[in-house]
Order: C-alpha cells, then sequence, then structure tokens
C-alpha cells in the first residue's frame, strides 16, 4: 500500500483513540471496528520493530484515556498500568504484523487480537481484562453475539469485521484486482452481519421457571476518593438506615442486596457493627446479603472480602470469598521490597486472601451467583458462577474511590455484557454508584446514579434456560488463542523460508 510511514503512525495512533472512544465516556461502539482497522494498515507490509513501536503508540493512545480514572490514585499509578498495557499492544501488533505475511490474514489477525486479550487478562497477576473489545458493544447491534458466542466471540466478531474492513482499504490502495481480491472478505462479512441478525433468536434462554423480588441498596459513602470510606461507620449506618426503610414500603422483598464494603468493620469481632446489621436484617424480614469485610481466620492478620446471606432467622449463614484479590488494592506483591519505596503502599496495611469457590446462595428456589468488583471481568470467574447453577447473578462493588469517573459506566458496561452472554439479570450493588438492574437482553431496567442513595426494588424473572454461550464454556477463546498460536509459528516459518531463499546466490 503506497501509504507513507509517517501516515502510517498517524494512523497507529488514531488506532489507539478510536478504541478508547469505543468505551464510556464516549461510548461509541463502531469505533471498535474503526480501530481494528487502522492498526491493520499502520502495520501492513511494516517490520516486526516498527510495528511493535507503533503497537506502544495506539496501545498509549488507548489505555491513557481508558484507566485515566487511575490518577484518583496517582498520576504514578496511571502512567505504570498504562504502559504495562501498552507493551501489550506492541506484542500485538508485532504479531499482527507476522500474521499479515499469512494469505488469509483477515481471519487469522482477529484471532491475534483475542489472543492478546485473553494473555492481558491472566499476565501478570492474574492480569487486567479491562477494555476487552467485547466490552465496548452493550450498546451496538452485535452485542447478540455474546449469547451465542461468548465475551471472547463478540471481539473476534467484533475485530473480523475490522480486519475485513483495513484489507479493503488496503487492496483499494495497491489498486489492482480490486474485485476478485474483495470477493472472499465480502462474503465473510456478509456472513458476519446474517448471524448478527439471527443471534437474537439462538441465544435465548428457554423461558421462565421463577421470578425474584429484589431491594438493591446503595447507601452513600461520606468522602470521595482515597477517603471515600474513610469514616467506616458512618458507611455501614447508611446501609442499615436504608435497608430499615424497606420495613415500611409494603411487603417485604425476597433478598436485599448490600454492596462490597458495606461494612469494613467486621461484624464477628464488632459487637456493635453486628447488631446494626442483625436489627435491618430483623426489621426489613428478608435475608441481606452482606459485603464485609471479616477476618481471614486462618490464624494470620490477612482479611476476606467477603459477601455474607445474613437470615431474619437465624443470623450471618453462607459466605462467598472473593477469588481475584486486586493487586496493590488488595493485597502488595513483593510488600518488603515495594514498601521500602513507595509509601502508599501502606493504604494497604493487610493482605486480602483469595477464595477458592464460586459464589452460589439459595434464596427460596433460586440460586444467586455473587461476583465481588473487578471480578465481572475475567471471563473463568463469572462462567465457573453460572457453571454451578446460577440464575441470577449479583455484583457487589465498591466504586466510591473512583466517583466522578468513567470507571463506574466501564464496570455496568460489563455486567451488561455479562447478562447477554449468559441470559440471566444481574443486580450491581455499588456503595456510591452506580447500582443497576440489569435485564437478560442486556438493557439497564433502573439504577442509582454516581452519589445518589436509595434502594432499587424490582421483580426479576429467572430463566429456566441457559445461552449457547453457557453450554461451550471456553472452546471458543481457546481455539482462537490455539489459531492464533499456529498462524504466528506458521507465518514465522515462512518468513524464515523466504529469508532463506533471498539468501541463496542466483
Amino acid at each position: 500500500m503506497g501509504l507513507k510511514g509517517g501516515t502510517r503512525w498517524v494512523l497507529a495512533l488514531a488506532s489507539g483513540l478510536l478504541m478508547a472512544a469505543a468505551f464510556p465516556p464516549v461510548g461509541w461502539w463502531w469505533c471498535a471496528i474503526l480501530s481494528v482497522a487502522m492498526s491493520t494498515v499502520s502495520t501492513f507490509g511494516a517490520s516486526l520493530r516498527v510495528s511493535a513501536v507503533r503497537g506502544l503508540v495506539a496501545g498509549v493512545g488507548f489505555f491513557a484515556p481508558l484507566v485515566s480514572w487511575m490518577t484518583v490514585v496517582g498520576a504514578d499509578a496511571w502512567i505504570a498500568l498504562t504502559l504495562l498495557c501498552a507493551s501489550w499492544w506492541a506484542l500485538l501488533f508485532l504479531a499482527q504484523a507476522l500474521v499479515q505475511r499469512v494469505r488469509p490474514w483477515p481471519i487469522l489477525v482477529p484471532a491475534v487480537w483475542v489472543a492478546s486479550e485473553a494473555l492481558r487478562g491472566s499476565i501478570p497477576l492474574g492480569g487486567f481484562p479491562w477494555g476487552r473489545i467485547a466490552f465496548s458493544q452493550v450498546d451496538g447491534p452485535l452485542i447478540p453475539m455474546a449469547g451465542v458466542l461468548g465475551a471472547t466471540g463478540l471481539g473476534f466478531v467484533v475485530a473480523t469485521i475490522g480486519a475485513t474492513l483495513g484489507y479493503g482499504l488496503i487492496v483499494v490502495g495497491q489498486g489492482s484486482s480490486v474485485r476478485r481480491r474483495l470477493a472472499v472478505p465480502a462474503a465473510a462479512l456478509a456472513v458476519l452481519v446474517l448471524s448478527a441478525f439471527a443471534a437474537p433468536a439462538l441465544a435465548a434462554s428457554t423461558g421462565t421457571a421463577e421470578s425474584l423480588q429484589v431491594a438493591v441498596v446503595q447507601g452513600g459513602t461520606p468522602g470521595v476518593g482515597l477517603s471515600a470510606m474513610g469514616e467506616r461507620r458512618a458507611v455501614l449506618a447508611s446501609h442499615v438506615a436504608q435497608t430499615r426503610s424497606l420495613a415500611v414500603r409494603g411487603a417485604p422483598p425476597d433478598v436485599v442486596i448490600w454492596p462490597e464494603n458495606s461494612t469494613d468493620i467486621d461484624p464477628f469481632a464488632d459487637g456493635q457493627a453486628y447488631e446494626a446489621i442483625d436489627v435491618a436484617v430483623r426489621d426489613v424480614g428478608a435475608p441481606v446479603l452482606v459485603g464485609a469485610v471479616v477476618a481471614a481466620g486462618d490464624g494470620s492478620d490477612r482479611v476476606a472480602n467477603t459477601g455474607v446471606l445474613w437470615s431474619p432467622v437465624s443470623g450471618p449463614g453462607a459466605r462467598y470469598v472473593k477469588q481475584h484479590p486486586v493487586p496493590f488494592g488488595e493485597y502488595v506483591p513483593f510488600r518488603d521490597v515495594l514498601g521500602r519505596f513507595i509509601g502508599r503502599l501502606a493504604l494497604v496495611p493487610r493482605d486480602f486472601v483469595a477464595g477458592t469457590s464460586p459464589g452460589l446462595f439459595r434464596v427460596g428456589r433460586v440460586d444467586l451467583g455473587v461476583v465481588i468488583c473487578f471480578e465481572v471481568a475475567y471471563d473463568s470467574i463469572v462462567r465457573d458462577t453460572v457453571a454451578a447453577g446460577a440464575r441470577v447473578l449479583v455484583v457487589q462493588t465498591n466504586n466510591a474511590t473512583y466517583g466522578g469517573t468513567s470507571q463506574l459506566a466501564q464496570q455496568v458496561n460489563m455486567s451488561r455484557v455479562r447478562a447477554v452472554e449468559f441470559g440471566i439479570p444481574v443486580l450491581v450493588a455499588a456503595t456510591s454508584g452506580v447500582s443497576a438492574v440489569v435485564d437478560p437482553d442486556g438493557s439497564l431496567r433502573s439504577s442509582l446514579e454516581d452519589g445518589d442513595s436509595g434502594v432499587l426494588r424490582a421483580e426479576v424473572a429467572v430463566p429456566d434456560g441457559v445461552t449457547v454461550a453457557s453450554r461451550i464454556g471456553a472452546f471458543v477463546e481457546v481455539a482462537l488463542v490455539v489459531a492464533a498460536l499456529a498462524s504466528v509459528v506458521v507465518a514465522v516459518i515462512m518468513s524464515a523460508r523466504r529469508s532463506r531463499r533471498s539468501d541463496q546466490p542466483s
């Protein structure tokens, strides 16, 4: 393609900025397609080294605005996270440039994107899957594909459309045999578009078995930013007050949902906190899922981020312990070394333990699945919870630190994608926003915005079937990662053969 090097650098940066625009606060879903298209044009025919550097530039263009909410923690944290994630885009662009040397690359390149997201969501320290393509599509026409192919498959479809568009731009730019060379990708694009129209019927669950009366409590916090949760008893008191107010609003719900960190005071060690919760639960006359920080119970000084189902009759019962504590937020890796240089790590004085099993609570005849905060971004955690039998998903979260930023909307969109993927209602309970009731089609039925206090009451239908995505599990991701790795290996072998041929004397 006859583009100059300077233009390709601009396209690389544009790729990153466009991907950022696909997410809140902008939220233009179609920008993700253009982002992939621009990236393919920027790397086509370029050297691997140049492609990697362009990927780094694009990655900074994407992640710097995407995770700008990390500046609340500190500019250094924002820069470090941006550069870590951007390094994955450097590898992505390098692999993309390699795969573009294999003829059917418009299909192989999307597999590389999926593999890159899978690796970034796993490495290092458990990964950071924020900013996956699928999470940008909740308001776009392709979102029903999540119920068929899962979040990973949805990302693949979006990337395939983008790569096909990029291929078309390259072919047109080369100016020869346009009709013949565009025939196959045009046919593939048509199949994808038709599949998107068929996806809602394929993804739909089979019917409704039960209904559940729910109340989601957003008590609010007295502060903002890093000091949001500073007055722990005030936070607990606000959630107690909102819950007790339900007692005068007619018949009790089947279950009341409190958010993560609704009590940072361990009620099993503090009699005043225990009594406050127990009185509220008995007053409302319904089980309350309490988000509590409690002692780990292993003889150490560690704690557990826990959901506790509190009965109005028998008190605290079943528990779920968060399986994926956040590094540097809930535990400090290499504390002895890093603590000497980063004084702010003292704000995390005790490490949180990791749970080992999915969160599942029986309420009447319905199984509630529970994930806590960032866990909603991790496929395996949500998938395992649904596979264990969850027919309603609860996301307990505390985003008070990031009030007033796009982090809140970004996380709610993840919950909306999960609703479509598994065909179940999702209840988001946040300390200070955004709490929401999400229907199985991903639509927001009701919400409490950032800084509000109150209660969301709703009757949610509990499906008795599962989506195609629920049945196939991790198959799509595994298949695409294997395809990506295989295509990279083939590209390396082909490049080595070409290099040997060019070295032979004529």
